[in-house]
């Protein structure tokens, strides 16, 4: 097979190099460097790309954060560890991290998403942190992935939280009312793959709440979540 981009395909010296480093940051090596391999690459380079991991990585972040918030705040209830791990999976503390390991530099992308900024888009590096916690699980399991979040995550303290979280928001609006936690669907994705428009529908009670777009998955639920609280204060105002 030819090489389309010999950094990343071909087993040579550079390539070697290259994710001997992210992996040395990552402190953790793999035994299957193809689950790494895929989990750096980015829609537009084909249709072999990081965005199962990036689901199944989601879930596995989710899991570590509940794992530290519930064990660093045994006095804490469920909504103060819901707005907690809220501050520390979303998008912004993503880029964080994936900015410490300098991510962004060991995509594969097509030239495209790379000449308009694909390697420094918040979304993209965002997924992109998240399939590469999703190929550490599938390599070498749930207790390396934790291992990998709990030293590079950033300490609470040092994370922002901003003004508005719809998603925490709204979260504790329905565990207020006894009701349990919203489900958000991804309705469509749009646009080619370096400008990608995401639609998500957040439910409750299996009933569609809200519905919001995006450019990455994380904002379209939040724009989501946001038209959601808006029709639950729009009818208590109405009582």
């Amino acid at each position: 097979m030819p090489c389309r981009a010999a950094r990343f395909l071909c087993a040579d010296e550079e390539t070697n190099v290259d994710l001997n480093n992210l992996e040395t940051a990552l402190g953790y090596r793999f035994e299957r460097r193809e689950l790494l391999l895929l989990a750096l690459t980015h829609p537009s380079f084909g249709p072999q790309n990081n965005q199962r991991l990036e689901f199944l990585g989601d879930a596995v972040l989710q899991l570590a954060m509940s794992h530290i918030v519930y064990h660093d705040h045994p006095d804490t209830e469920e909504g103060g560890m819901t707005f907690l791990r809220a501050r520390m999976v979303r998008e912004e503390t993503l880029c964080t991290v994936a900015g410490r390991l300098d991510l962004g530099r060991y995509l594969r992308m097509d030239h495209g998403c790379d000449m308009t900024g694909g390697r420094k888009r918040p979304a993209v590096l965002a997924d992109a942190m998240e399939a590469v916690l999703a190929a550490v699980y599938l390599d070498g399991g749930f207790e390396n992935a934790f291992k990998v979040v709990k030293s590079l995550w950033p300490a609470e303290n040092e994370v922002d939280m901003p003004v508005t979280d719809n998603k925490t928001a709204l979260q504790e609006v329905l565990q207020a009312r006894g009701l349990p936690s919203p489900e958000y669907r991804t309705l469509a994705e749009d646009g080619p793959a370096h400008m990608r428009v995401f639609t998500v529908a957040v439910y409750s009670c299996g009933n569609e709440a809200g519905r919001g777009t995006g450019n990455s998955k994380k904002k379209a639920e939040q724009a989501a979540a946001g038209v959601a609280l808006r029709s639950i204060r729009a009818a208590e105002d109405k009582k």
